[in-house]
């Protein structure tokens, strides 16, 4: 054969072997989309919700902490001093309350009860030397003056008497059902108070919302801490999540919950297993971030691919490649977020 015409025809062959094992193995699979997106974490300015002086800092820049770890203390002695003089006044009150339910004591309704007897004995005793005076008028034995003065003090007798029988009846009935409610309305208020104290005191605490990592230690011990002023920003290590964006023509074929993988560059061969937890409403055009060519002027939709365990390897803004199987099974209603890192079936 001739050879200028071998030459050509092996180099053809050549190039269209290569072309084809370019295409199986440098083009993704037909039924997988490769994104390209980053790392996105949530961060939040910590604050104290009082005012004061920053007391203790337990944390440094870079730390790890766990929901509840507390993070810093204001100086909180003066709020300790006030809470002891409420908690006083509240015990104070209980007493008083406590007295007004129980009523009148044995002893004291008894006392009541000699007074009032005594107060009759003393009316009748006042009665009868009237009376005599009386007589002793009718007879001309005395001046009327007189008997008007016995009348007087008869009048007097009768008076205390009937005072008498009425402490004493009060003291049968005990206090007046809005004598109890006043001094328990009194008592909600002084307790209400010291709750108050008790309040600020724990808001003189700051604790980390959610597990996360101290990524800037804003303010030091003794420094003026208030609602407006941040002491530290946490970086939220849960939930983690690649911010990509699906091009229209694929959404019918992702739905949320399908299961997905993350890769970086820094761990190219540790992938993290992820899903789709979220899919926006409302199109966009393609971001300038998003190289593609074949989708660079469509309409893209912004979702989030929730990554399940990535031990702390990932970093805002890192570059990252998310690999979904096209037309898995939509998760049933409901459970679009239930048990996301169990592998598919």
């Amino acid at each position: 054969m001739n050879k200028k015409i071998v030459i050509p025809l092996v180099a053809a062959i050549a190039l269209i072997a290569g072309g084809i094992v370019w295409f199986h193995n440098g083009q993704p699979p037909a039924n997988e989309l490769a994104l390209h997106g980053n790392v996105d974490i949530r961060q939040v300015e910590l604050a104290f919700n009082a005012s004061g002086r920053i007391a203790s800092i337990d944390v440094r820049d870079g730390d790890r902490v766990k929901r509840g770890d507390l993070l810093a203390r204001l100086d909180t002695e003066r709020l300790r001093l006030a809470l002891e003089q409420a908690e006083a006044q509240v015990t104070a009150q209980q007493q008083t309350v406590k007295r007004l339910e129980t009523g009148s004591r044995p002893e004291e309704i008894r006392q009541a009860q000699a007074q009032r007897e005594a107060a009759r004995v003393a009316m009748a005793d006042a009665d009868n030397f009237y009376q005599r005076q009386q007589s002793l008028v009718a007879r001309h034995f005395i001046s009327q003056q007189q008997a008007d003065n016995a009348r007087f003090a008869f009048d007097k007798a009768r008076a205390q008497w009937q005072a008498a029988s009425e402490t004493a009846r009060l003291a049968e009935l005990g206090p007046r059902r809005e004598d109890i409610a006043a001094a328990r309305a009194t008592l909600a208020a002084s307790e209400a108070a010291a709750a108050l104290i008790r309040k600020d005191i724990a808001e003189g605490e700051l604790r980390a919302p959610s597990d996360g990592v101290i990524e800037n230690r804003i303010l030091e011990v003794g420094d003026m801490a208030s609602p407006q002023k941040p002491v530290f920003t946490l970086a939220l290590t849960d939930p983690l999540w690649v911010r990509v964006w699906l091009p229209e023509t694929q959404l019918g074929r992702i739905p949320v919950g399908a299961r997905a993988t993350v890769a970086t560059d820094s761990y190219p061969d540790k992938p993290y297993a992820a899903w789709v937890g979220h899919i926006s409403p409302s199109a966009e055009f393609t971001p300038k971030s998003v190289e593609t060519a074949d989708i660079r002027s469509t309409l893209v939709y912004q979702a989030r691919i929730f990554v399940c365990d990535a031990s702390g390897e990932l970093r805002l803004g890192m570059p990252a490649t998310v690999k979904i199987a096209l037309d898995q099974n939509k998760p049933a209603e409901g459970n679009e977020r239930s048990n996301p890192c169990q592998p598919a079936h």
